[in-house]
């Protein structure tokens, strides 16, 4: 019999989205919650194993500790800002059950396994990269020195044992839709842009984009793109549809879902007789004829990273798209009813004033259903963290969330500092959904739909809310800047 295993995606901040790592690691304005998708796989590989999802379920840190008392090996999926207290909180399950063996996994530990391992004591190995089937090996019985793809202490010192290679077979995972249905409660997930309930899976790994801020190819899953076979995961959808009838839209939440036309195309004709409401990542380099067949196999809405409207930005980043293929691409999917969740990062290299305004009204020009943006976060592993260290542009000691997980500016450039950067998404917020167009928009959906009103209700109070604190964060910081200018003695 294997260890008896617990794969916990840990509590964290109030609201903490931890799935949309690249772009928002942080506490968002309106409460949203993703499916710990990476974890799913290794525990449907191990008999009576749990995933335990603890912030969508709202399980507090003494409720995970007294649950973990029950285990014999504990598997964390980490991050960047969330690491600091997930070794706390293993420390208290270690103190509980002294027992119990420790692994931790993600893109964190990939990047910083000496660092992590000696930060926390607790941690009995971690896992880098693409984790499913080392932790399945330890669980099963095999010797840490025999298990690749892990790093550990020995002696002091620290084991890196060789990379292990990327699966290849991804149909030889198991459906994370079983894993969901077993383990989690489906109703529990919102994200304000999707249809409520709804469910997210992947069919592909890695993604062969270049772009520099991005996490998950440059840490996790590669450049190399994998596929899952279309008859695999039109199989995944029609059990999946069986489970949850109640379920209004599917997600499938790859890095770039629609970067082969031909495997796209193929994969739309085995969903469209499913019938199913589906959405999905997308690149701006996307056709129409492809657009199309996502449209008639029931693709309803996109997530697009448009990232910048400023042409040299976009070269600086490598995003290998245009600002007219941008407008073209949007203008096709308004064509086919196909609705646009734009995603947009302030702060990034080459970022001015005029630039942050550039953006904000190309954002307007494009006039999508929803946005979000976000400040230019460096994780370690990135191309983006190597610059702004190499060329001084990152704020020494400063974190990317505060205490209560809301998200912090810690690049800065010249003649453009990190708290103008961060006051900018909230200015790009206000302009962009106090427009008459986008607030007729989101009327017009609430008036029609009892459901979309109670939730958009709900969403605009937290999001004014959210939207008064800052505001009052920022007229507090400004009048606090003012007085130590004040008392700066002056020279003569």
């Amino acid at each position: 019999m294997p260890l008896k295993t617990l794969f916990l995606n840990p509590p964290s901040f109030e609201n903490f989205d931890g799935g949309a790592g690249s772009r928002w690691p942080a506490t968002r304005e309106i409460e949203s919650y993703w499916y710990p998708v990476w974890l799913a796989y290794p525990a449907g590989m191990l008999e009576g194993a749990r995933l335990l999802d603890a912030p969508s379920h709202h399980v507090s840190a003494e409720e995970t500790i007294n649950i973990a008392r029950e285990y014999d090996f504990l598997v964390l999926y980490t991050s960047t800002p969330g690491f600091p207290g997930d070794i706390r909180l293993v420390q208290k399950i270690k103190d509980a059950n002294p027992k119990i063996k420790i692994a931790f996994v993600g893109p964190h530990v990939t990047v910083l396994p000496e660092r992590s391992l000696r930060d926390g004591t607790a941690i009995d190995f971690i896992c880098r990269k693409e984790f499913d089937y080392s932790v399945v090996e330890f669980a099963q019985g095999k010797p840490l020195g025999e298990i690749m793809g892990i790093s550990f202490l020995k002696g002091g010192a620290v084991v890196h044992n060789p990379d292990r290679p990327q699966l290849q077979d991804l149909d030889s995972l198991p459906h994370v839709t079983d894993i969901y249905h077993r383990d989690l409660d489906v109703r529990r997930y919102n994200v304000p842009f999707l249809l409520n309930p709804y469910v997210s899976l992947y069919t592909t790994r890695g993604c062969p984009a270049q772009c520099t801020f991005c996490l998950w190819p440059q840490t996790t899953s590669g450049h190399a793109w994998r596929k899952r076979s279309t008859d695999d995961v039109a199989a995944e959808m029609a059990k999946a549809k069986e489970y949850w009838p109640y379920v209004k839209e599917f997600f499938f939440d790859d890095d770039t879902f629609n970067i082969q036309k031909a495997r796209t195309v193929e994969l739309c004709a085995k969903l469209k007789p499913l019938k199913l409401t589906w959405s999905c990542t997308s690149r701006v380099t996307t056709d129409f004829e492809t657009l199309k067949a996502m449209k008639e196999a029931g693709c309803r809405l996109l997530i697009v990273g448009y990232e910048s409207g400023d042409p040299q930005i976009l070269k600086n980043i490598k995003k290998g798209a245009t600002v007219e293929r941008a407008r073209a691409f949007t203008k096709d999917c308004h064509k086919l009813g196909l609705v646009i969740h734009g995603d947009f990062i302030l702060g990034l290299p080459g970022e001015t004033r005029a630039t942050i305004n550039n953006t904000i009204a190309f954002a307007k020009e494009l006039d999508v259903e929803t946005i979000q943006v976000s400040v230019a976060h460096a994780y370690p592993g990135t191309e983006l963290y190597d610059y702004a260290i190499k060329n001084g542009f990152m704020i020494a000691d400063t974190k990317m969330v505060d205490e209560g997980g809301h998200q912090l500016a810690h690049i800065q450039y010249p003649g453009l500092p990190a708290d103008e950067i961060l006051d900018s998404v909230h200015r790009f917020y206000d302009e962009y959904y106090f427009r008459p167009k986008a607030a007729f928009r989101i009327l017009r959906k609430a008036a029609f739909d009892s459901n979309d009103r109670k939730r958009l209700y709900k969403e605009a109070k937290a999001f004014l809310k959210v939207r008064g604190m800052r505001h009052k964060w920022v007229k507090d910081k400004r009048h606090d800047d003012k007085v130590a200018a004040a008392r700066e003695p002056v020279e003569v």
